[in-house]
């Protein structure tokens, strides 16, 4: 399931508040044909993917998930810290929470 994350895109990522002080993020990386989801943590472990035709239908997927862009969200880097360090897989506590659809729409 690892995927590479260009630099650009882990500098522009997506996030969403799911718990108290507790982010999922996620990137829109293009591969061939379509464009992958990548979802990590706070500590850049990836816990998951989807993949989209386009970039647009992911876009969209990740609003109507309530994910909002950080470059986007002045707020957002006033108490929200981007994620440091190298990213690697990791599980998380519930699984593979957005490809199994239990928390995707």
């Amino acid at each position: 399931m690892y995927t590479e994350i260009p630099d650009e895109q882990a500098e522009d990522p997506w996030f969403k508040v799911v718990d108290f002080l507790q982010h999922n993020w996620a990137v829109i990386v293009p591969i061939p044909d379509c464009v992958k989801v990548v979802f990590y943590g706070d500590t850049r472990g990836i816990f998951d993917e989807l993949r989209f035709d386009s970039p647009e239908t992911a876009t969209d997927a990740l609003r109507r998930n309530g994910f909002s862009r950080y470059r986007d969200d002045a707020k957002a880097s006033e108490f929200i810290a981007l994620p440091v360090g190298e990213f690697h897989e990791r599980e998380h506590p519930n699984g593979r929470i957005y490809s199994s659809g239990r928390h995707w729409r």
